[in-house]
């Protein structure tokens, strides 16, 4: 029979060779280690055949004829919700996922094969990471802060100096939340969001976490460059040059900025990797994704 799986395992190893019967049912394996082995074949809808023997060193070893016999019971049952449904789910507790119980972590997937969102439920995710209270009162804090420090001082200080501050800090959060989480990744096919790792050695969650500054996963669930979030910062600042003051614009300083922001984001996912998962109560159970 073609198309059917055989698997060959040496002694008590793992199985070490995986491939599929050929037209004819044939199948051969090369470069095999001396000693015990046993062949198994499976194939949907018939009972698993297994075969064992022992190869000698520099043998040419011939398998007899495996006949597959058809299964006695085959039930295959599914049950789960649609993936539009799952996503909204999972999407649902990340909602929930608060710092401190009070400051929104929207854009972390405990999930490692969460499903992908939909072009819907990117812009719903941005819309209320951007509206939430707590960015709102963050956004003021911030505006407070440069003003007392008189950063873009063309601002002026002031109550309409503050104004213009909190105006600006909230235009970035709006322009860089859309356009790097909804706008681009929606046209790009690719999940704005970081997925918590949690398992391994500590070198390999932090180069990990450093990776995921300029990589991020498709919607397609392979890992990519991060061209919507690299984008999206890049038209964000090119943005902010219509209403920063004259002196804090400019090309250069929207390339400086964007890589700044990169190195932040790095920064930002060690954090999430080692720290945040110990302040956020309720977080979903998390699992490590099969390979």
């Amino acid at each position: 029979m073609a198309g059917a799986r055989v698997t060959l395992t040496n002694g008590d190893q793992p199985p070490t060779h995986d491939i599929l019967s050929g037209e004819d049912g044939q199948f051969s394996f090369a470069n095999i280690a001396s000693g015990p082995f046993k062949v198994t074949v499976t194939m949907a809808g018939f009972a698993t055949q297994t075969y064992s023997a022992t190869l000698r060193p520099g043998e040419f070893y011939i398998v007899p004829q495996i006949a597959l016999a058809v299964a006695t019971e085959v039930t295959e049952v599914r049950v789960g919700l649609p993936p539009v449904e799952l996503a909204e789910q999972q999407i649902k507790e990340q909602e929930k996922q608060r710092v401190l119980g009070v400051f929104p972590n929207f854009y972390v997937s405990y999930v490692p094969d969460a499903v992908p969102l939909t072009p819907k439920q990117k812009y719903e995710l941005a819309w209320k990471s951007t509206v939430d209270p707590v960015t709102f009162a963050v956004t003021g804090a911030i505006a407070g802060i440069e003003q007392a420090q008189n950063q873009f001082s063309g601002y002026g200080q002031g109550a309409q100096g503050y104004g213009k501050r909190y105006g600006a800090a909230f235009a970035d959060t709006v322009t860089g939340t859309f356009l790097g989480g909804a706008v681009l990744p929606a046209l790009m096919k690719q999940d704005p969001r970081y997925f918590y790792k949690g398992t391994g050695s500590t070198r390999s969650r932090i180069l990990y976490a450093i990776a995921n500054s300029v990589i991020c996963k498709g919607d397609n669930g392979h890992w990519q460059l991060n061209y919507s979030g690299i984008l999206g910062g890049l038209a964000s600042g090119g943005i902010s040059n219509l209403y920063y003051p004259a002196q804090d614009r400019g090309a250069g300083l929207v390339f400086e900025n964007e890589g700044i922001g990169i190195g932040a984001t790095a920064a930002s996912n060690l954090i999430q990797e080692f720290i945040i998962p110990k302040l956020t109560p309720n977080l979903p159970n998390h699992q490590t994704a099969k390979p």
